[in-house]
């Protein structure tokens, strides 16, 4: 009789939106561990919010206009994005109202995009 290892299912990605941040779990952090900086954007016929980490590199280069760029802070367990305005209109345009403690939603890593894509349809409770 051989071995069976346990190999636990792998976490699901969620964000956690609040009026003034975004929060990205341990699951979906690891794909913002070298991010200088995101970008932030919207998809209201698919109801997605996207998020693509940006390298220093490409925040070096010039390319990207520095009013489309915004800080993240990336620790071991979660990273964040504080943006007031961008949380305001996110919750004008798909009429959310965040929880106190915040509304999460399930996200997804879109490799061939390099973008987080965090799907508005349902809060996860």
């Amino acid at each position: 009789m051989g071995i069976t290892w346990f190999n636990g299912e792998p976490k699901e990605i969620v964000v956690t939106l609040t009026e003034t941040n975004l929060t990205i779990n341990k699951p979906g952090a690891q794909f913002f561990e070298t991010a200088n900086q995101v970008m932030l954007g919207y998809d209201l016929d698919r109801q997605v919010l996207l998020i693509r980490p940006l390298s220093k590199d490409e925040v070096l280069r010039g390319d990207i206009p520095e009013h489309t760029r915004y800080n993240i802070s990336v620790n071991s367990s979660y990273c964040r994005v504080s943006n007031k305005a961008f949380m305001l209109r996110i919750s004008k345009v798909f009429d959310l109202n965040y929880l106190d403690k915040g509304s999460k939603f399930k996200a997804v890593w879109i490799s061939n995009k390099n973008i987080l894509e965090v799907s508005l349809k349902e809060v996860v409770v």
